[in-house]
């Protein structure tokens, strides 16, 4: 039965406005509510912090339906459930010996949901992780269940996978994967921050994954590297490095927080699963107590960039915890944002405070939009919906597919219309 209690996000800033919520427990069931209802919208774990999952018609978790991991070692894929976590992916894979070639920093999420939010992991050579789906299924307006697969149209799958929850309920992917391989994680604090201009390719290819973590006022940061065991050595753990040390103690990207939830740091080699991600999937992340917002530029604009921030550091670090930055190999997802050109990223964790954020939010896309920003599609932007679709070749080929797979804009809701509007 549905629940109509009002549900929240991850974060708490957002009180969803759906009529009825849904666990359905079988994919049958999920047809006949979507067949059902007048609109649809599906929530995953909630870790969105835009109205992109909101509906007032029905909501629908995918939470409950079996889980699901079919292994094709031939083809070099595996096809899952889609409302599985990644957490739980992960672990099914690895105990048969495979591995996906990135992971997002929190292992809890959904991989629909961050597939079809366009969500990354790092690493120069890593695209996003939507770039790893082979194939979707999709139950569409009438509940009739569609495949999409790269080998049939991959143009389309290409439009397809960065979705925004507007073709339909994907409640299958098929992944790439491959044999399963160790990591080893090391982290340096105190990196010069004129370093990330002067050394930008030698500190992001020094490991399979990176992350330097600042608060673009200190002056400096740290630095997390992910090093494949089977891949050359990362610089020396034991010395200096470009200005920054080595680090004797496990950290949390967040300064002030204590490292116990974080993954294995120190250089302990331990299976991808446990290193990619920053932390563990054993314990609840923290809930109510933090923003985010993300910026992906053009790889080449990245000196304009961090010159751009450190300008806006006194106003940006008294109300972030932490900014991340990292980078992201090009892909040819319709709607992701780095669709054909390399990128660097800039997260930011905020404080619960959203008119403060908001105001260094847009002062910060003031800054960085002209530079080629495109903002993540599920985090906190102030930039006009026109503005961010500007920078999208496939964007007019995106309102088209819509039309032809949600006629009557079943899946829409005011956040997509405000993007692909009707008519």
């Amino acid at each position: 039965m549905p629940t109509t209690q009002a549900p929240t996000n991850w974060a708490g800033n957002i009180t969803f406005s759906a009529a009825r919520l849904h666990h359905p427990d079988s994919v049958d069931e999920l047809r006949r509510i979507v067949s059902s209802a007048d609109r649809v919208r599906v929530l995953g774990t909630g870790h969105s912090f835009n109205r992109i999952a909101d509906t007032e018609g029905d909501l629908v978790n995918l939470d409950r339906l079996p889980h699901r991991v079919e292994v094709d070692p031939g083809k070099g894929t595996a096809t899952i459930a889609a409302g599985m976590r990644y957490a739980h992916v992960a672990q099914a894979l690895h105990a048969e010996g495979f591995a996906l070639a990135n992971l997002a920093s929190l292992p809890h999420i959904t991989v629909a949901g961050a597939c079809t939010t366009a969500t990354h992991g790092s690493g120069s050579d890593q695209r996003c992780l939507a770039a790893a789906v082979a194939g979707l299924e999709i139950v569409g307006p009438g509940g009739e269940v569609t495949r999409i697969g790269r080998d049939e149209d991959p143009d389309r799958l290409n439009g397809a996978v960065v979705g925004l929850g507007g073709l339909g309920v994907v409640t299958a992917m098929t992944l790439d994967i491959e044999p399963t391989f160790d990591v080893a994680q090391w982290v340096w604090t105190g990196l010069p921050l004129d370093r990330l201009d002067d050394s930008f390719e030698e500190i992001f290819g020094a490991a399979y994954s990176v992350s330097v973590f600042t608060d673009w006022r200190s002056g400096e940061g740290v630095v997390w590297l992910k090093c494949r065991t089977d891949l050359p050595d990362p610089p020396d753990p034991g010395q200096p490095w470009l200005g920054a040390h080595p680090a004797d103690r496990h950290h949390h990207p967040v300064p002030a927080m204590p490292p116990l939830h974080c993954t294995e740091q120190l250089g302990a080699p331990g299976p991808w699963h446990e290193r990619l991600p920053h932390f563990r999937p054993d314990f609840t992340p923290s809930n109510g107590d933090e923003l985010q917002s993300e910026l992906l530029l053009p790889r080449e604009a990245a000196s304009a960039a961090f010159a751009a921030l450190r300008g806006l550091g006194d106003r940006i670090a008294p109300v972030v915890q932490v900014s991340e930055v990292r980078t992201i190999a090009a892909d040819e997802l319709w709607l992701s944002p780095a669709y054909g050109r390399d990128s660097v990223a800039f997260h930011f964790t905020w404080v619960p405070d959203h008119d403060a954020v908001i105001e260094v939010v847009a002062a910060m896309e003031e800054a960085l939009l002209p530079l080629g920003a495109r903002p993540h599609w599920s985090k906190l932007t102030t930039a006009a919906p026109e503005r961010i679709l500007s920078s999208y070749d496939r964007a007019g080929d995106f309102a088209r597919l819509l039309a032809e797979h949600d006629p009557a804009g079943k899946f829409r809701n005011a956040y997509l219309e405000g993007y692909f509007p009707t008519g």
